[in-house]
């Protein structure tokens, strides 16, 4: 399951990379702007929970759908320019087994290949799995 999520965002990574070339949008402009989404690193200078929050942002799919969608009703190409780097930027990073992060877990991310159990002080555990990520009381 997990390589065909894996193939799956490179094949999403692909027609965005595809799609930008059909574009002829700059080359340089795509080296630019590739690594912009990790600037969300930033966020957990704020600690682990606005980290998590600020990084999900950027590597939501959500931000380049919106973007390329506005940008192609409104006619302008810079922001399908864009919205097409942001998300072959997050193909990519999943791809490659990078995925959204939990505020409970830094660096682990949510899709992380393996399952793992943590157990936070609301005496809960927090049972991360691929892509999702259930809060569950700790019988007893």
């Amino acid at each position: 399951m997990i390589r065909l999520l894996r193939l799956e965002n490179a094949a999403l990574a692909a027609l965005a990379i595809g799609l930008y070339w059909v574009s002829g949008a700059s080359w340089w402009l795509f080296a630019a702007l590739i690594l912009v989404p990790d600037l969300s690193f930033i966020g957990y200078l704020r600690g682990p929970r606005v980290g998590a929050r600020v990084y999900n942002a950027a590597h939501s799919w959500i931000g380049p759908v919106l973007a390329g969608a506005a940008g192609w009703l409104w006619q302008e190409p810079p922001a399908v320019s864009v919205a097409l780097v942001w998300a072959a930027h997050i193909g990519i990073d999943r791809a490659l087994g990078y995925g959204l992060k939990h505020e409970a877990a830094f660096p682990t991310p949510i899709s992380a290949a393996s399952a793992s159990i943590d157990r936070p002080k609301e005496g809960r555990q927090l049972i991360l799995c691929r892509k999702l990520c259930i809060a569950a009381p700790v019988p007893g």
